[in-house]
Protein backbone atom coordinates (compact mmCIF):
# COMPACT_ATOMS: atom_id res chain seq x y z
CA UNK A 1 0.00 0.00 0.00
CA UNK A 2 1.25 3.40 -1.08
CA UNK A 3 1.78 6.47 0.67
CA UNK A 4 -1.31 8.09 -1.34
CA UNK A 5 -3.92 5.04 -0.02
CA UNK A 6 -2.25 5.16 3.94
CA UNK A 7 -3.66 8.60 3.96
CA UNK A 8 -6.72 8.77 2.53
CA UNK A 9 -7.52 5.79 4.56
CA UNK A 10 -6.50 7.62 8.11
CA UNK A 11 -8.10 10.92 6.26
CA UNK A 12 -11.61 8.49 5.49
CA UNK A 13 -11.28 7.53 9.48
CA UNK A 14 -10.61 3.71 8.37
CA UNK A 15 -8.47 1.53 10.78
CA UNK A 16 -5.50 0.74 9.16
CA UNK A 17 -1.87 1.26 8.97
CA UNK A 18 -0.78 4.89 10.61
CA UNK A 19 0.90 6.92 7.82
CA UNK A 20 3.82 8.69 9.09
CA UNK A 21 4.76 12.68 7.90
CA UNK A 22 7.68 14.40 8.31
CA UNK A 23 8.63 17.30 5.79
CA UNK A 24 5.48 17.63 3.96
CA UNK A 25 4.46 21.03 6.00
CA UNK A 26 6.88 24.43 8.19
CA UNK A 27 5.28 22.60 10.91
CA UNK A 28 6.09 18.95 10.37
CA UNK A 29 9.88 19.01 9.57
CA UNK A 30 13.12 18.69 11.25
CA UNK A 31 16.14 20.60 11.88
CA UNK A 32 18.93 20.72 8.69
CA UNK A 33 21.80 19.38 11.78
CA UNK A 34 18.87 16.42 12.92
CA UNK A 35 18.61 15.62 8.93
CA UNK A 36 21.90 15.51 8.50
CA UNK A 37 22.70 13.51 11.52
CA UNK A 38 19.75 10.96 10.07
CA UNK A 39 21.40 11.05 6.41
CA UNK A 40 25.14 9.69 8.46
CA UNK A 41 23.07 7.39 10.62
CA UNK A 42 21.82 5.30 8.39
CA UNK A 43 24.70 5.76 6.08
CA UNK A 44 23.09 7.37 3.32
CA UNK A 45 25.33 9.41 0.42
CA UNK A 46 27.39 11.71 2.18
CA UNK A 47 26.10 15.38 0.98
CA UNK A 48 25.00 18.50 2.47
CA UNK A 49 21.36 19.17 3.55
CA UNK A 50 19.20 21.45 1.82
CA UNK A 51 17.37 24.32 3.75
CA UNK A 52 14.22 24.65 2.07
CA UNK A 53 12.74 26.42 4.96
CA UNK A 54 15.31 28.87 6.22
CA UNK A 55 13.08 31.02 8.58
CA UNK A 56 13.32 27.84 10.91
CA UNK A 57 16.43 25.98 9.16
CA UNK A 58 14.45 22.99 8.07
CA UNK A 59 15.97 20.75 6.27
CA UNK A 60 14.81 18.98 2.96
CA UNK A 61 14.39 15.46 3.63
CA UNK A 62 15.06 14.08 0.22
CA UNK A 63 14.15 10.58 -1.44
CA UNK A 64 16.54 7.99 -0.10
CA UNK A 65 16.22 9.28 3.60
CA UNK A 66 12.22 9.01 3.26
CA UNK A 67 12.51 5.78 2.08
CA UNK A 68 14.25 4.79 5.07
CA UNK A 69 12.03 6.88 7.85
CA UNK A 70 9.23 4.46 5.96
CA UNK A 71 7.77 8.09 4.99
CA UNK A 72 3.90 8.96 3.36
CA UNK A 73 3.87 12.28 2.54
CA UNK A 74 5.38 14.87 0.33
CA UNK A 75 5.23 18.38 0.26
CA UNK A 76 4.65 20.93 -2.48
CA UNK A 77 5.20 24.51 -1.40
CA UNK A 78 5.08 28.02 -2.40
CA UNK A 79 7.54 29.35 -4.63
CA UNK A 80 9.18 31.52 -2.71
CA UNK A 81 10.40 30.74 0.81
CA UNK A 82 9.21 33.12 4.40
CA UNK A 83 12.30 35.77 3.57
CA UNK A 84 10.68 36.31 -0.20
CA UNK A 85 13.27 34.45 -2.78
CA UNK A 86 12.78 30.87 -4.26
CA UNK A 87 14.60 27.89 -4.32
CA UNK A 88 17.40 27.95 -6.56
CA UNK A 89 20.71 27.61 -7.71
CA UNK A 90 21.77 26.04 -4.44
CA UNK A 91 24.99 27.53 -2.83
CA UNK A 92 27.00 26.12 0.04
CA UNK A 93 26.46 27.42 3.57
CA UNK A 94 28.62 27.22 7.17
CA UNK A 95 25.86 27.72 9.59
CA UNK A 96 27.15 28.85 12.81
CA UNK A 97 27.63 25.59 14.41
CA UNK A 98 29.66 24.65 11.90
CA UNK A 99 27.16 22.11 9.35
CA UNK A 100 27.69 23.20 5.56
CA UNK A 101 24.67 22.97 4.39
CA UNK A 102 23.06 23.95 0.78
CA UNK A 103 21.20 27.62 0.52
CA UNK A 104 19.23 29.01 -2.00
CA UNK A 105 21.59 31.51 -4.22
CA UNK A 106 19.33 34.38 -2.21
CA UNK A 107 20.41 33.36 1.11
CA UNK A 108 22.52 36.49 1.53
CA UNK A 109 23.92 37.48 5.48
CA UNK A 110 25.73 39.66 6.96
CA UNK A 111 27.10 39.12 10.25
CA UNK A 112 26.45 42.09 13.28
CA UNK A 113 28.70 40.86 16.25
CA UNK A 114 27.78 37.22 16.67
CA UNK A 115 24.76 37.59 15.32
CA UNK A 116 23.63 36.31 11.89
CA UNK A 117 21.31 38.84 9.81
CA UNK A 118 18.93 37.96 6.58
CA UNK A 119 17.23 40.28 3.85
CA UNK A 120 14.08 40.39 2.32
CA UNK A 121 14.20 38.82 -0.96
CA UNK A 122 18.13 38.83 -0.78
CA UNK A 123 18.90 42.14 -0.54
CA UNK A 124 21.26 43.47 1.29
CA UNK A 125 20.54 46.87 0.30
CA UNK A 126 17.40 47.26 2.36
CA UNK A 127 16.97 46.44 6.14
CA UNK A 128 17.66 43.09 7.34
CA UNK A 129 13.92 40.77 8.26
CA UNK A 130 15.55 38.62 10.17
CA UNK A 131 18.14 37.73 12.74
CA UNK A 132 20.29 34.54 14.23
CA UNK A 133 21.37 35.54 17.97
CA UNK A 134 24.93 33.80 18.71
CA UNK A 135 23.99 30.23 19.73
CA UNK A 136 20.79 29.86 18.23
CA UNK A 137 19.97 27.38 15.42
CA UNK A 138 16.88 29.66 13.19
CA UNK A 139 15.94 33.36 12.78
CA UNK A 140 13.80 35.43 14.55
CA UNK A 141 11.70 38.31 13.12
CA UNK A 142 13.21 41.47 12.96
CA UNK A 143 9.87 43.93 13.74
CA UNK A 144 10.42 46.91 10.87
CA UNK A 145 7.07 48.60 11.54
CA UNK A 146 7.01 51.87 10.62
CA UNK A 147 5.19 54.93 12.26
CA UNK A 148 1.44 55.17 12.04
CA UNK A 149 -1.21 58.28 12.42
CA UNK A 150 -3.98 56.36 14.22
CA UNK A 151 -6.78 58.38 12.53
CA UNK A 152 -5.08 57.42 8.97
CA UNK A 153 -4.76 53.56 9.08
CA UNK A 154 -5.20 52.26 5.81
CA UNK A 155 -5.99 48.39 5.34
CA UNK A 156 -4.11 47.79 2.42
CA UNK A 157 -0.94 48.47 3.78
CA UNK A 158 -1.38 45.18 5.36
CA UNK A 159 -2.61 43.56 2.01
CA UNK A 160 0.52 43.79 0.17
CA UNK A 161 1.34 40.68 -0.13
CA UNK A 162 -2.13 39.13 -0.95
CA UNK A 163 -2.08 39.75 -4.74
CA UNK A 164 -3.73 37.52 -7.81
CA UNK A 165 -1.05 34.14 -8.44
CA UNK A 166 0.93 34.92 -11.01
CA UNK A 167 1.23 32.90 -14.21
CA UNK A 168 4.83 31.71 -13.31
CA UNK A 169 3.08 30.70 -9.67
CA UNK A 170 0.28 28.65 -11.37
CA UNK A 171 2.75 27.14 -13.73
CA UNK A 172 5.31 26.13 -10.92
CA UNK A 173 2.15 24.50 -8.54
CA UNK A 174 1.46 22.42 -12.00
CA UNK A 175 4.74 21.05 -12.28
CA UNK A 176 5.42 20.96 -8.33
CA UNK A 177 2.01 18.70 -7.78
CA UNK A 178 2.58 16.08 -11.08
CA UNK A 179 5.59 15.71 -9.69
CA UNK A 180 4.79 14.79 -5.67
CA UNK A 181 2.24 12.79 -7.45
CA UNK A 182 4.28 10.10 -9.01
CA UNK A 183 5.85 9.38 -5.78
CA UNK A 184 3.15 7.44 -4.94
CA UNK A 185 3.18 9.14 -1.80
CA UNK A 186 0.59 12.10 -0.23
CA UNK A 187 -0.03 14.85 -1.68
CA UNK A 188 0.64 17.84 1.04
CA UNK A 189 0.52 21.17 -0.29
CA UNK A 190 0.96 24.47 0.81
CA UNK A 191 -0.38 27.47 -1.23
CA UNK A 192 0.07 30.10 0.94
CA UNK A 193 -2.27 33.28 1.48
CA UNK A 194 -5.03 31.64 3.87
CA UNK A 195 -3.00 32.31 7.13
CA UNK A 196 -5.23 34.81 9.13
CA UNK A 197 -3.78 36.92 11.33
CA UNK A 198 -0.66 34.23 11.42
CA UNK A 199 1.93 35.77 13.47
CA UNK A 200 4.99 34.32 11.90
CA UNK A 201 3.63 36.48 8.61
CA UNK A 202 2.22 39.31 10.62
CA UNK A 203 5.75 41.17 10.28
CA UNK A 204 6.54 40.26 6.83
CA UNK A 205 10.22 39.02 6.40
CA UNK A 206 9.86 38.38 3.16
CA UNK A 207 8.71 42.14 2.00
CA UNK A 208 11.45 44.92 1.84
CA UNK A 209 9.56 47.69 3.31
CA UNK A 210 6.17 46.79 4.89
CA UNK A 211 3.55 48.80 5.89
CA UNK A 212 0.82 48.83 7.83
CA UNK A 213 0.78 47.11 11.56
CA UNK A 214 3.20 44.52 11.29
CA UNK A 215 4.45 44.79 15.19
CA UNK A 216 3.60 41.35 17.13
CA UNK A 217 2.65 43.55 20.11
CA UNK A 218 0.43 45.67 17.92
CA UNK A 219 -0.76 42.98 15.82
CA UNK A 220 -2.72 41.44 18.82
CA UNK A 221 -4.07 44.57 20.52
CA UNK A 222 -5.66 45.76 17.02
CA UNK A 223 -7.80 42.01 17.50
CA UNK A 224 -9.27 43.98 20.81
CA UNK A 225 -8.74 47.74 19.75
CA UNK A 226 -8.95 47.71 16.34
CA UNK A 227 -11.58 44.74 15.02
CA UNK A 228 -13.10 46.74 11.94
CA UNK A 229 -9.29 47.31 10.83
CA UNK A 230 -8.48 43.37 11.08
CA UNK A 231 -11.85 42.72 9.14
CA UNK A 232 -11.21 44.80 6.19
CA UNK A 233 -7.68 43.02 5.88
CA UNK A 234 -9.42 39.84 6.42
CA UNK A 235 -12.65 40.08 3.93
CA UNK A 236 -10.02 41.17 1.02
CA UNK A 237 -7.68 38.90 1.88
CA UNK A 238 -10.55 36.29 1.79
CA UNK A 239 -11.75 37.38 -1.56
CA UNK A 240 -8.09 37.06 -3.47
CA UNK A 241 -7.66 33.72 -1.50
CA UNK A 242 -10.92 32.21 -3.02
CA UNK A 243 -9.75 33.61 -6.67
CA UNK A 244 -6.29 31.76 -6.04
CA UNK A 245 -7.81 28.94 -4.66
CA UNK A 246 -10.33 28.24 -8.02
CA UNK A 247 -6.85 29.08 -10.35
CA UNK A 248 -4.80 26.90 -8.46
CA UNK A 249 -7.72 23.76 -8.51
CA UNK A 250 -7.75 24.55 -12.39
CA UNK A 251 -4.10 23.04 -12.66
CA UNK A 252 -3.49 21.27 -10.22
CA UNK A 253 -7.14 19.51 -9.92
CA UNK A 254 -7.27 16.69 -7.15
CA UNK A 255 -3.90 15.81 -6.81
CA UNK A 256 -3.46 17.23 -3.55
CA UNK A 257 -4.44 15.25 -0.67
CA UNK A 258 -4.29 17.92 1.72
CA UNK A 259 -3.59 21.53 1.79
CA UNK A 260 -2.15 23.59 4.46
CA UNK A 261 -4.39 26.51 4.94
CA UNK A 262 -3.60 28.70 8.23
CA UNK A 263 -0.61 28.37 11.07
CA UNK A 264 -2.26 31.08 13.41
CA UNK A 265 -1.87 29.90 17.34
CA UNK A 266 -4.66 30.00 18.92
CA UNK A 267 -3.08 28.43 21.96
CA UNK A 268 -0.50 29.49 24.94
CA UNK A 269 0.66 26.43 27.12
CA UNK A 270 -2.22 26.90 29.78
CA UNK A 271 -4.26 28.93 27.97
CA UNK A 272 -6.50 30.64 24.75
CA UNK A 273 -4.94 33.80 22.83
CA UNK A 274 -8.96 35.29 22.54
CA UNK A 275 -11.73 33.84 23.62
CA UNK A 276 -14.23 32.06 21.57
CA UNK A 277 -16.54 34.59 21.15
CA UNK A 278 -13.42 36.84 19.55
CA UNK A 279 -12.94 33.82 17.74
CA UNK A 280 -16.14 33.28 16.22
CA UNK A 281 -16.57 37.11 15.54
CA UNK A 282 -13.15 37.27 13.79
CA UNK A 283 -11.63 34.06 12.42
CA UNK A 284 -14.31 31.71 12.13
CA UNK A 285 -16.02 33.61 8.93
CA UNK A 286 -13.22 33.60 7.20
CA UNK A 287 -12.19 29.72 7.90
CA UNK A 288 -15.63 28.50 6.73
CA UNK A 289 -15.65 30.44 3.54
CA UNK A 290 -12.44 29.16 2.88
CA UNK A 291 -13.40 25.12 3.31
CA UNK A 292 -16.77 25.76 2.09
CA UNK A 293 -15.43 26.28 -1.51
CA UNK A 294 -12.62 23.80 -0.75
CA UNK A 295 -14.93 20.99 -0.19
CA UNK A 296 -17.67 21.91 -2.82
CA UNK A 297 -15.28 22.60 -5.68
CA UNK A 298 -11.99 19.94 -4.58
CA UNK A 299 -11.57 16.58 -2.70
CA UNK A 300 -8.63 17.98 -0.85
CA UNK A 301 -8.67 17.79 3.22
CA UNK A 302 -7.93 21.09 5.08
CA UNK A 303 -5.10 20.76 7.67
CA UNK A 304 -5.25 23.58 10.37
CA UNK A 305 -2.33 24.30 12.67
CA UNK A 306 -2.26 25.70 16.20
CA UNK A 307 0.01 24.82 19.15
CA UNK A 308 -1.41 25.13 22.98
CA UNK A 309 -4.12 24.35 24.97
CA UNK A 310 -6.74 24.56 21.97
CA UNK A 311 -9.47 22.23 23.45
CA UNK A 312 -11.75 24.86 24.26
CA UNK A 313 -11.59 25.73 20.46
CA UNK A 314 -11.60 22.09 18.84
CA UNK A 315 -16.03 22.41 18.26
CA UNK A 316 -15.62 25.40 16.70
CA UNK A 317 -12.79 24.13 14.24
CA UNK A 318 -14.90 21.60 13.53
CA UNK A 319 -17.69 23.80 12.64
CA UNK A 320 -16.22 25.90 10.58
CA UNK A 321 -14.72 22.93 8.01
CA UNK A 322 -11.57 22.00 9.24
CA UNK A 323 -10.77 18.32 8.64
CA UNK A 324 -7.06 18.23 10.28
CA UNK A 325 -5.72 19.16 13.40
CA UNK A 326 -2.08 19.53 13.81
CA UNK A 327 0.04 19.61 15.89
CA UNK A 328 -1.72 18.34 18.94
CA UNK A 329 0.08 19.71 21.42
CA UNK A 330 -0.53 16.96 24.15
CA UNK A 331 1.52 18.82 27.00
CA UNK A 332 -0.54 21.69 26.79
CA UNK A 333 -3.77 22.34 29.18
CA UNK A 334 -6.69 20.18 28.48
CA UNK A 335 -5.10 18.18 25.46
CA UNK A 336 -5.05 14.87 27.08
CA UNK A 337 -4.57 12.47 24.07
CA UNK A 338 -7.64 9.77 25.69
CA UNK A 339 -10.07 12.75 26.15
CA UNK A 340 -9.02 14.77 22.50
CA UNK A 341 -9.47 11.04 20.94
CA UNK A 342 -12.79 10.34 22.82
CA UNK A 343 -14.45 13.58 22.32
CA UNK A 344 -13.48 14.71 18.47
CA UNK A 345 -11.76 11.62 17.14
CA UNK A 346 -14.85 10.71 14.89
CA UNK A 347 -14.57 14.14 13.01
CA UNK A 348 -11.23 15.06 13.01
CA UNK A 349 -7.86 13.56 12.16
CA UNK A 350 -5.33 14.36 14.13
CA UNK A 351 -1.83 15.11 12.16
CA UNK A 352 0.98 14.99 15.20
CA UNK A 353 0.87 14.54 19.12
CA UNK A 354 3.45 11.38 18.09
CA UNK A 355 5.88 12.76 21.09
CA UNK A 356 6.68 15.67 23.07
CA UNK A 357 9.25 17.55 21.49
CA UNK A 358 9.77 19.83 24.11
CA UNK A 359 10.85 17.43 26.78
CA UNK A 360 10.37 13.74 25.62
CA UNK A 361 12.19 13.69 22.63
CA UNK A 362 15.28 16.02 23.43
CA UNK A 363 15.92 15.70 27.01
CA UNK A 364 13.82 12.21 27.41
CA UNK A 365 15.97 8.21 26.86
CA UNK A 366 15.60 6.21 23.76
CA UNK A 367 13.38 3.91 25.81
CA UNK A 368 10.78 7.08 26.81
CA UNK A 369 11.21 8.03 23.30
CA UNK A 370 9.57 4.65 22.92
CA UNK A 371 7.25 4.39 25.77
CA UNK A 372 5.65 7.95 24.75
CA UNK A 373 5.35 7.02 21.26
CA UNK A 374 3.76 3.46 21.65
CA UNK A 375 1.04 5.24 23.69
CA UNK A 376 0.30 7.40 21.69
CA UNK A 377 -0.16 5.63 18.84
CA UNK A 378 -2.28 3.33 21.09
CA UNK A 379 -4.66 6.20 21.47
CA UNK A 380 -4.43 8.00 18.35
CA UNK A 381 -4.79 5.11 15.79
CA UNK A 382 -7.74 3.79 17.42
CA UNK A 383 -10.34 3.75 14.56
CA UNK A 384 -8.21 5.17 11.88
CA UNK A 385 -8.38 9.18 12.03
CA UNK A 386 -4.30 9.91 13.19
CA UNK A 387 -1.47 10.67 11.02
CA UNK A 388 2.13 10.36 13.14
CA UNK A 389 3.91 12.93 13.45
CA UNK A 390 6.53 14.56 16.37
CA UNK A 391 4.33 17.83 18.32
CA UNK A 392 6.06 20.80 15.77
CA UNK A 393 9.23 20.26 14.17
CA UNK A 394 11.97 18.10 15.50
CA UNK A 395 14.26 20.62 16.66
CA UNK A 396 18.25 20.89 16.70
CA UNK A 397 19.76 19.27 19.38
CA UNK A 398 17.45 16.35 19.56
CA UNK A 399 19.72 13.11 19.84
CA UNK A 400 19.67 11.28 16.51
CA UNK A 401 19.07 7.92 18.74
CA UNK A 402 15.79 9.61 19.99
CA UNK A 403 14.61 10.00 16.43
CA UNK A 404 15.76 6.80 15.22
CA UNK A 405 13.36 5.36 18.29
CA UNK A 406 10.65 7.16 17.41
CA UNK A 407 10.66 6.04 13.87
CA UNK A 408 11.44 2.27 14.93
CA UNK A 409 8.83 2.28 17.53
CA UNK A 410 6.47 3.70 14.65
CA UNK A 411 7.39 0.93 12.62
CA UNK A 412 7.21 -2.06 14.89
CA UNK A 413 3.45 -0.97 15.72
CA UNK A 414 2.47 -1.35 12.22
CA UNK A 415 3.73 -4.75 11.56
CA UNK A 416 2.78 -6.03 14.94
CA UNK A 417 -0.52 -4.52 14.43
CA UNK A 418 -0.43 -6.17 10.58
CA UNK A 419 -0.28 -2.78 9.23
CA UNK A 420 3.12 -2.88 8.16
Amino acid sequence: MNGKKKLKMALDHQPGVVPVDFGATSVSGMHCSVVEGLRQYYGLEDRPVKVHEPYQMLGMIEEDLQEVLGIDTVGVFPRNTMFGFPLSDWKEWRTPWGQDVLVSKNFNTTEEGNDILIYPEGDVSVPPSARMPEGSYFFDTIIRQPDFDETDLNPEDNLEEFKAVSEEDLAYYQISCTEAEKSGKAVVASFGGTGFGDIALVPAPFLKHPKGIRDITEWYMSTGLRPDYIHAIFEKQCETALFNLNKIHQVVGNIPDAVFICGTDFGTQTSQFCSLDAFRELYAPYYKKINDWIHHHTTWKTFKHSCGAVEPFITELINCGFDILNPVQCSATGMSPADLKTRYGSKLTFWGGGVDTQKTLPFGSADDVRKEVRERLEVFSNEGGFVFDAIHNVQAGTPVANVVAMIETVKSFNQEHGRG
